[in-house]
């Protein structure tokens, strides 16, 4: 099995995530350091992480949705100290870990594993896996720039991947958007929103693919259906025909 696929099978990370701590020398294999992404482990092998020796989980795959309020990260432990998503998972034991990112100040829909072909599977730009985000942000976004948003936005010097966009509402100086996008550049629609001139004032996750959070009040959690994760497998490996983006008038919601 590759490196990067067995410490993610190991519950540890998505094997995205598991290449960067193999890129900064975070991994031993039999107690050398490995560079290597693609390095075959074999029967008998022992690979370290971060000092901790894993091993393959024989546990079924556990996951879990939580509704993450803002003013927490998502990650396992923070330098500033700043509370987690995990010390809202008070009775979960199990090792998990988050599918893709909310920043700091975004709040919604979040999925936590510890499969990480699960993840590698959700968070592959190639597998055209949508995520929709309600959007709040400062001025009034013309339909014009709204355009530019679906054939996709210059940042970090590269143009991203078209959007579904849908103007909802505009107020006396803010507009509200959904936007839905396959990527998971680092904090990408406040990035693409900024480059238009209209600051991201509010941000939530409201869905992945077909997931989303119902009821779940916010800062709570559950254990997702086995139906609702094989309907995201599914849409991941047989991705449907590309949705029409949307267009028109703005609609009032109020």
């Amino acid at each position: 099995m590759r490196l990067n696929k067995y410490i993610a099978s190991a519950g540890v990370c998505s094997r995205r995530k598991a290449d960067e701590l193999i890129d900064a020398g975070k991994v031993k294999v039999n107690g050398l350091e490995v560079m290597e992404f693609g390095l075959q482990v074999n029967e008998g092998d022992v690979v370290e992480v971060d000092g901790k020796v894993i091993k393959l989980s024989t546990k079924p795959p556990m996951y879990i949705m939580l509704n993450k309020p803002t003013g927490f990260v998502t990650t396992a432990s923070d330098d500033a100290g700043r509370p987690t998503v995990f010390d809202l998972l008070d009775d979960i034991d199990e090792r998990l870990f988050p599918v893709g990112r909310l920043d700091y100040n975004t709040s919604g829909l979040l999925i936590l594993t510890n499969d990480g072909d699960f993840s590698n599977l959700m968070m592959h730009p190639k597998n055209k896996v949508y995520k929709t985000y309600l959007v709040k942000v400062k001025g009034i976004l013309s339909h014009y720039k709204a355009n530019i948003l679906r054939s996709g936005v210059i940042i970090d010097g590269v143009k991203t991947a078209p959007a579904i966009v849908e103007l909802i509402k505009q107020g006396n100086n803010s507009t509200v958007l959904e936007i839905k996008i396959h990527e998971g550049r680092n904090r990408q629609i406040r990035k693409m929103c900024e480059a238009l001139g209209h600051p991201v004032l509010e941000l939530h996750r409201a869905a992945i693919g077909d997931l989303t959070l119902g009821h779940l009040k916010i800062g709570h959690y559950k254990k997702i259906n086995p139906s609702d994760i094989q309907a995201l497998i599914n849409k991941a490996t047989k991705p449907e025909k590309k949705a029409k983006p949307a267009g028109g008038r703005a609609r009032d919601k109020r």
